[in-house]
């Protein structure tokens, strides 16, 4: 079994949750460790590999966006060229060519431009969709337990919020950028082709469009950066709230988490106002250094009129030049804030992008060993558990010193009262979570892995069901799988009699605004999915809990036939389902204080045989009380 790789946590992760104040905006409470953020050059790195299948398109629309700029450059010098002829007096009809010139450069210039923008536009969509898949694959792999770690409002934030960021520049800020850059670098040029003092003139605004970007990138950068945390923390917080709204009532927590909320809300808030006055201050210097340039140019054009180095039309095409810069130069400036709030986005997007992936992933595409015909590997696995040691939060250990070896094809059930570790152990096994202390270690026999390159599955009795049709539910055990191993395997688990009574059958839309599903169903969809997956080794975790009296038996009938074969560890809900397991193996406190099969610990008279004592003289009512009333010596649930 592989263990996912460790991952820096970024930002303020760990620091204590403050009052609001501009000390801790944008911080993260403690316990946090925010998922991976990329750096600035990683970012940039990332953005090179994704246009670097795409040269041509690029190629393709920077050139023509050039060649729009560049023809739309004729228009100052043609009515440079009519201000000459009037002011020489020559008759009316020498301004006919000039005239219809600009015509076809508006003409000509709207063409190009039009084409330069769909092209580079069809660019950026193309390495956006790219690294949406890159991201949603990498997210969908992440481990459970750095998601837990990060909360599941920081994942929540960059699929929708990020996304959105990116996206949104991509579809207007990159093309508009592309072009000003364009005409800025190409209007100073043509500038200098007329005079080149009417270019050192122009020069005379760049040191404070300069300094002014300087200073927007260097407050842009931490403020956005910390904007995207704070969001996170806060939608982390209403998912919290939202998620334990009948915990927060029953324990008359509602005004303690109206305040968290409303504390990271104001954070986030404060965030966004701040931004805005950053862009305001920005504009005002914009304004200056467009007054200073202006007033240089005219001066400049004043001296070499009155001096005869040029004519009066060609110092209104410098001037024109000039005022013509004003809308792509504060394009380019103001979309600095786009650029630096989508680079804030697509570094935290790059981040879980470049997660590595699982050796399990890595596995999925090497070739496997193929079974005969109409026969499937039922080879186990061995699991060999080492010195395990576990805490979620330090110094609160979970489990201690755990050594277990489960043999291949054998099948354990794991038992112990509520609280014993033993949801903690199975996820460990199932790599789930990642063990303090100790090791894991799957040895695979025979065909090594599952269908779909993982040698443990792992399932529980918290299970989804996909909007869609539910053949395609199941396939996500197997893609490739036909409609007759579909049936196979909802056969294995019994569930083929009410799969074919859907109205639908296979094609039945199930899931949310579907079919609605009972939770014996969902369950039994869940055990199909692991026949179609084939693992060498499968972890039930109460997966049976949710049937209630009446399906239970029927339940634990499929999950026996889909662990057929597989070394199986089994997470008990029910004790008479712990009574048919090769071996039982009891926990207590973080420890395994009892190994042997039913009867042997049921003589030994030790933690096992109280639970059974408990189990048998309960059962009878139990069974006919409603499985939210029963009382709890009858389950062994971890909580």
């Amino acid at each position: 079994m592989s263990d996912s790789p460790d991952t820096p946590a970024t930002g303020p992760a760990g620091a204590a949750p403050g009052d609001g104040s501009a000390r801790d905006l944008g911080s993260e409470p403690a316990g946090r460790e925010l998922l991976p953020t990329a750096t600035p050059a990683r970012t940039r790195a990332a953005v090179r590999e994704l246009v670097r299948p795409r040269r041509g398109l690029a190629v393709a629309g920077f050139a023509t966006m050039i060649v729009a700029t560049g023809v739309g450059l004729l228009v100052q010098p043609l009515l440079g060229r009519i201000v000459d002829i009037v002011a020489d007096h020559r008759p009316p009809g020498d301004i006919t060519l000039p005239v219809v010139l600009l015509v076809l450069v508006a003409l000509a210039q709207g063409a190009t431009t039009a084409l330069g923008l769909s092209l580079v536009s069809r660019l950026g969509e193309t390495v956006l969709a790219r690294l949406r898949e890159r991201f949603v694959e990498k997210a969908l792999r992440l481990p459970l337990e750095q998601v837990e770690k990060a909360g599941a409002g920081d994942l929540t934030a960059r699929v929708t919020r990020d996304v959105s960021v990116v996206g949104e520049a991509v579809r207007e800020a990159l093309p508009e950028l592309a072009r000003s850059l364009l005409a800025i670098a190409l209007t100073l040029a043509a500038m200098a082709a007329l005079d080149w003092r009417f270019f050192l003139a122009a020069l005379i605004a760049v040191p404070v469009q300069a300094s002014t970007a300087r200073w927007y990138v260097r407050n842009a950068v931490p403020l956005y950066a910390r904007q995207r945390i704070a969001t996170g923390s806060q939608q982390q917080q209403l998912l919290d709230t939202v998620a334990g709204a009948g915990t927060v009532r029953a324990f008359r927590l509602e005004e303690e988490h109206t305040e968290r909320v409303t504390r990271r809300s104001s954070a986030a808030v404060e965030l966004t106002l701040r931004g805005v006055r950053l862009v305001l201050d920005f504009y005002n210097r914009l304004h200056i250094a467009e007054y200073a340039g202006l007033a240089a140019v005219l001066v400049t054009g004043f001296l070499l009129v009155r001096g005869g180095s040029v004519s009066i039309g060609t110092a209104t095409a410098a001037a024109l030049y000039f005022h013509s810069l004003f809308t792509p130069v504060n394009a380019a400036l103001v979309l600095l804030d786009d650029a630096q709030s989508a680079t804030a986005a697509l570094a935290r997007l790059v981040g879980v992008a470049d997660q590595p992936s699982p050796e399990a992933e890595k596995r999925a595409h090497a070739p496997r060993p193929r079974t005969a015909a109409g026969a499937e590997a039922k080879a186990g696995g061995t699991v060999t558990v080492t010195g395990i040691h576990h805490a979620y939060e330090p110094g609160r250990p979970v489990l201690h010193d755990v050594d277990l070896t489960l043999r291949a094809g054998e099948r354990v059930a794991l038992v112990g009262p509520s609280g014993a570790g033993k949801t903690t152990l199975a996820r460990l096994i199932a790599g789930v979570h990642r063990p303090t202390a100790g090791s894991v270690r799957v040895t695979t026999n025979g065909a090594g892995e599952s269908r779909n390159g993982v040698p443990v599955a792992l399932v529980t009795q918290e299970t989804h069901v996909f909007a869609g049709p539910l053949a395609d539910d199941l396939r996500l055990a197997r893609a490739d799988a036909t409609d007759a191993e579909l049936r196979t395997a909802l056969t294995a688990v019994s569930a083929l009699d009410w799969v074919v009574a859907l109205p639908e059958g296979l094609d039945t839309v199930v899931g949310e605004g579907g079919h609605r599903l009972t939770s014996a169903q969902v369950q039994q969809l869940a055990l199909a999915r692991l026949v179609l997956a084939d693992p060498p080794v499968a972890v039930l975790d109460e997966a049976t809990a949710e049937a209630g009296s009446t399906g239970a038996r029927l339940l634990e009938q499929a999950a026996d036939r889909a662990v057929d074969g597989r070394t199986a560890l089994v997470v008990a809900h029910r004790l008479t389902q712990a009574a048919t397991a090769d071996r039982i193996v009891v926990m207590d406190g973080g420890r395994i204080v009892e190994s042997g099969t039913h009867d042997e610990l049921c003589a030994a008279a030790g933690v096992y045989a109280s639970l059974w004592e408990a189990w048998s003289g309960t059962r009878a009512t139990a069974d006919e009380t409603p499985t939210h009333h029963r009382p709890d010596t009858t389950t062994l649930k971890d909580h």
